[in-house]
């Protein structure tokens, strides 16, 4: 993203502080502030690491009136937890992955669609073009957008290698606890949805409850998920997209002279993660081949395109709301014809 985003974002943060200070948190802005963030991002990670930058710079920039304490690995809790203890005021702000922004937000559901987008130079395209409507829609449930996370694309790992779209309908696998709609949508498709928390996973494969799970790569190395289930699907099911949260009441808190600072700085953070993730993602495939991974191409691209389109189908008009994905179909369908990219299913970083 680059700063002409940032002049979005802006506005609708300064326009949260200026309508909660008048209305609901009344509060006077504070010296110094202490933002209590959380996120399931492994400690030692390379987010954990550009988080851990984030804090150290907006520290230094705002002269230590703005510090950041960062709760990773799931330390606090699983995404809705952590939604709900923003919610309370026990934590300020948090780096979700999308399945978290779509428990605040149907609109991200769009980025949930199996197939759907056909490389991160896409998706990446989509966002930015509106981003204006996600930041405003996000200040209307009580939340400021700070940055966009690269995550990483989402590949499916399992126990047995999965080819043809009924491989994977005949093993059993992970949709997130707290997404009902999620678990629809595959059982529709003949597929076994098990839900399940993230924390839940590692159990899951050892028990056999579950037989397969999407993630992106460097999440799979890092809990090291993959020892369990030695397959990657090499067709990415989705980019894996995220951001980076604080709730209205902890921004209003912070002078607008600081929120500048600390948006300038998240903007930084995103632009290094666009960079750093995917190079780390492909060392990550390679590290994981190096110790058994069996990375599996797919056969019958035609039999995944036609899940693509189901899902697309099935899942946008019914799911997301119309104002979000008319706008993503018609940006979708610009990126493609600019670029000479036929309609394929999924892609890779």
């Amino acid at each position: 993203m680059n700063l002409s985003v940032l002049r979005w974002i802006l506005p609708v943060c300064l326009a949260a502080t200026s309508e909660a200070s008048a209305t609901v948190f009344p509060e006077p802005a504070l010296a110094k502030a202490t933002i209590k963030l959380a996120t399931l991002v492994p400690d030692g990670s390379v987010w954990d690491k550009a988080f851990r930058k984030m804090g150290s710079e907006w520290k230094q920039e705002t002269d230590g009136r703005v510090q950041l304490r960062i709760y990773p690995g799931g330390a606090a809790g699983d995404e809705p937890d952590i939604i709900r203890k923003m919610r309370i005021g026990q934590l300020h702000g948090a780096s979700l992955t999308v399945s978290g922004l779509a428990t605040i937000d149907d609109a991200f559901r769009i980025f949930e669609i199996p197939l759907y987008f056909a490389s991160h130079e896409e998706a990446n395209y989509v966002l930015e073009k509106l981003t204006p409507i996600f930041a405003k829609r996000l200040e209307e449930k009580g939340f400021v957008l700070l940055h966009w996370g690269h995550v990483g694309w989402i590949h499916l790992f399992s126990t047995k290698p999965v080819r043809q779209p009924d491989d994977l309908r005949a093993l059993k696998q992970f949709v997130w606890g707290g997404d009902a709609d999620a678990g629809h949508w595959w059982k529709a498709n003949g597929f076994q949805p098990v839900p399940l928390s993230v924390t839940d996973i590692p159990m899951g494969i050892e028990t056999g409850l579950i037989q397969a799970f999407p993630a992106p790569p460097l999440s799979a190395l890092g809990y090291q998920w993959f020892r369990s289930a030695p397959y990657m699907m090499e067709l990415g099911a989705a980019p894996f997209v995220g951001a980076t949260l604080l709730t209205k009441k902890a921004w209003s808190k912070i002078s607008p002279e600081d929120q500048a600072l600390l948006l300038a700085v998240g903007q930084r953070t995103e632009a290094a993660l666009s960079t750093d993730v995917p190079e780390h993602e492909r060392q990550a495939i390679a590290e994981m081949e190096k110790r058994g991974l069996k990375v599996i191409a797919q056969d019958d691209e035609a039999a995944w395109q036609e899940l693509a389109e189901r899902f697309a189908k099935q899942i946008g008009p019914a799911e997301i709301p119309a104002e979000i994905f008319g706008p993503v179909e018609k940006h979708r369908r610009e990126f493609r014809q600019a670029n000479s990219i036929e309609d394929r299913p999924g892609g890779s970083p």
